[in-house]
């Protein structure tokens, strides 16, 4: 899934991604690795800024992400995801690695002219549907359907809401 996802993105050198959801760091290491290759000079790279909602986690994603090599081009932050982070955009391409029960409007919003964004969107369950997003030049968002996934849920403002535990929709 993590290639599909890193192809559906259409990744380049030098692009500016936002990832939701860190969890390892595993899937943001892959994209540092593309956007900012090791053998490219470091004025080319581009840069990986990941959000996770759950502390624990997002510090896990840390350490695993420095300790693979790429804490210079990677930036985890701890926080609601799906209210994106303002502070890193316009984003070339944003990622999304839980399923949200629709395409959050702030992250139309941080996707460049040009970009590309990849969610998973669908209720709570084992089946949701792979979004390749593409926002045209002139803003206009347009749609493609890349197939069913089975994704846990997006928290967060935009996303499923949790009560004690068990989700609520």
């Amino acid at each position: 899934m993590v290639a599909i996802m890193n192809e559906a993105l259409e990744l380049n050198v030098g692009h500016r991604v936002l990832e939701v959801g860190s969890g390892s760091g595993w899937h943001a290491s892959t994209i540092a690795e593309i956007v900012a290759p090791s053998d490219a000079p470091k004025e080319k790279w581009g840069h990986v800024y990941t959000v996770e909602i759950i502390p624990d986690l997002a510090e896990f994603a840390k350490r695993n992400i420095e300790a693979a090599g790429y804490g210079d081009r990677i930036t985890v932050i701890c926080g609601d995801g799906s209210m994106g982070y303002q502070e890193g955009a316009p984003y070339d391409r944003i990622l999304v690695t839980a399923a949200a029960p629709s395409i959050p409007a702030p992250l139309k919003e941080q996707l460049k002219p040009g970009g590309i964004m990849v969610i998973p969107v669908g209720e709570v369950g084992f089946y949701q549907t792979l979004i390749r997003v593409r926002k045209l030049e002139d803003g206009k968002i347009i749609e493609e359907d890349l197939g069913g996934v089975a994704f846990v849920p997006l928290t967060g403002k935009y996303g499923h809401r949790i009560r004690r535990g068990w989700l609520s929709y």
